[in-house]
């Protein structure tokens, strides 16, 4: 019985820390920055290509953010996660490695 409450408090404590990570709503989604624009695909695309300078950058610098909090919203997220793939290298390089034998007979 002792191990079944230790699991218990176990996995108490890890869901609470996951769900205190979960983010909350960007309630400047949509509206316009200093120069009256808001950030699209384009601009997430961009942020997410220079993501790692960005945020070396943002440790020693108060005034710069890793993201963009004035965006569309969807479009400016998929951008964002667009340009973050192309630099880790998401997605293409998983199947480079794999060559088939093409078998006769």
């Amino acid at each position: 019985m002792k191990a079944l409450r230790r699991i218990a408090v176990v996995l108490s404590i890890a869901v609470l820390l996951l769900v205190s990570c979960a983010p909350g709503p960007n309630t400047l989604r949509g509206t316009q920055d200093e120069a009256g624009k808001i950030a699209g695909f384009w601009k997430g695309l961009w942020h997410g290509a220079i993501t790692p300078v960005t945020f070396v950058i943002s440790l020693f610098n108060k005034d710069v953010n890793v993201y963009e909090s004035r965006n569309s919203g969807g479009w400016y997220n998929f951008g964002y996660v667009i340009g973050l793939s192309i630099v880790f290298g998401g997605g293409g390089r998983g199947s480079g490695g794999v060559r088939r034998r093409n078998r006769q007979g």
